[in-house]
């Protein structure tokens, strides 16, 4: 664990040199529902968004230490270049402002002052009765290390519930939420106290079972077979609420391809791969391109290139692990030999590194990428092959980006809806959702609130 400086609130700042037991996990998820009841259990939802709001201006500011903590530490602890991490975390800050806040508890709980009295739609007043929402008394989210977003959002959704929350980091995934909780106990210390946070090994059960016994809701992210894992063992009558792992493309009508528009959707294509290294459920793995545009494919795939050369001058992908880099290096000479012997196939690179690349195949079956700016770009003729060679893609897709004019937007959607897709949004914003997305298609914090309904 790297030393920040910073004082021994959580368990994590402890770490190695204290080693978690389960009887100390029990008495931390223990004495933070103590401090909700409190603390927190009669604060209004107005405060918790104004503490949260203030924050997130915070976070955006070059002069706030815990970002200046952020961005001076070395990338093999964060993960990402300088640069990278500072537009991450300027697109990610600036969705959570009041007003944001409280659309996303009016958008699932109908107004944001459910959570602190009984209310009514016209709806419920018209059968005369009112309901009101309740957080759990405490959240354990079990966390995975690819992306820092993730882990800051669901403390974010915690703290809008008014529970106790205990997190679970993975150990090359607790930087950034060490610092975001940090940076609450700074602004709030009644919040601050109300959150914990540890890692350990995954597979550690007697651990994560003595979190499980003392959480009213669990929530993990990570792969698929690690959450039906977690599933099995969280005690019945506990709430679980799992993300696993999701994939996500690009779809750009032909009417979108005239030579000015496809270079600046080239443009925003290429911000979506690059954001975050391309390692969410939000990053496209490819493109498809639909066919008969005044731009074909694979100019497409030579201008995505031109923009991703031009990208990583201003926002470096930096360093990757030796097994990454070699998988990269396969997959290129793989593509290399294809464009050879078949001739079906274009690749453009970056040279004397494995910063990015950019891949055109004329078989358009969907392919997974190995990431790290590695894309792949495919002609279709239509929506509807496009939805029969990505099959394989079915009930695993998180977001489509989509260039298509309006007129024709609409249909698409509807198809993509049927398919099973979650979020569909402009090409450009793939990595941006607004703070209200319903993540794999379920609200955001109705997954985490239990009802009481009044009738009078």
């Amino acid at each position: 664990m790297i030393d920040l400086g910073l004082p021994n609130y959580f368990l994590i700042d402890t770490q190695p040199e204290a080693r978690v037991t389960p009887s100390m996990v029990t008495e931390a998820c223990k004495q933070i529902k103590r401090n909700r009841l409190q603390y927190v259990r009669e604060m209004t939802t107005e405060q918790s968004i104004g503490v949260l709001a203030r924050l997130a201006e915070n976070w955006q500011d070059d002069l706030y230490p815990f970002r200046k903590m952020a961005l001076r530490a070395e990338q093999a602890t964060t993960g990402y270049s300088p640069q990278s991490l500072a537009r991450g975390l300027d697109v990610f800050f600036s969705r959570i402002t009041e007003d944001s806040l409280h659309n996303l508890i009016a958008q699932d709980l109908g107004d944001s002052r459910r959570l602190d009295e009984p209310l009514g739609t016209p709806e419920e007043r018209a059968e005369n009765r009112t309901a009101m929402a309740c957080g759990p008394n405490l959240i354990g989210h079990i966390t995975a290390g690819n992306l820092p977003c993730p882990a800051l959002m669901s403390l974010i959704h915690g703290v809008l519930v008014g529970a106790a929350q205990f997190v679970k980091c993975s150990e090359n995934g607790s930087f950034m939420p060490r610092l975001f909780v940090h940076s609450i106990y700074d602004a709030h210390a009644k919040l601050g106290a109300c959150i914990e946070l540890a890692f350990w090994p995954g597979g550690s059960l007697e651990l994560e079972q003595a979190l499980f016994e003392e959480a009213d809701c669990i929530t993990a992210t990570g792969q698929d077979q690690t959450l039906e894992a977690i599933r099995d063992r969280v005690p019945e009558g506990r709430r679980f609420v799992g993300y696993g792992h999701r994939v996500s493309f690009g779809f750009i009508q032909h009417d979108m391809l005239s030579r000015a528009m496809a270079r600046e959707l080239a443009k925003q294509a290429a911000t979506d791969v690059a954001a975050w290294n391309q390692l969410g459920c939000l990053s496209p793995h490819l493109y498809y391109v639909e066919e008969k545009g005044a731009v074909t494919a694979e100019l497409f795939a030579e201008m995505l290139a031109e923009e991703m050369a031009a990208l990583e001058n201003e926002m470096p992908r930096g360093e990757i692990s030796t097994e990454e880099a070699a998988d990269i290096v396969y997959r290129r000479d793989f593509f290399d030999l294809r464009a050879v012997n078949t001739g079906d196939v274009r690749q453009w690179k970056s040279e004397g590194d494995t910063s990015w690349t950019v891949v055109y195949e004329q078989d358009p079956v969907f392919v997974t990428s190995c990431l790290n700016r590695f894309v792949h770009v495919k002609a279709v003729e239509d929506i509807d092959q496009m939805l029969r060679v990505a099959e394989m893609a079915r009930g695993k897709v998180s977001t489509v980006g989509l260039a298509a004019p309006k007129n024709e937007a609409a249909e698409i959607v509807q198809a993509l809806s049927h398919w099973g897709v979650p979020r569909v949004c402009p090409i450009g914003q793939m990595q941006n959702p607004p703070l209200g997305w319903r993540h794999d298609g379920r609200p955001t914090l109705g997954d985490l609130v239990t009802w009481t309904d009044w009738e009078q």
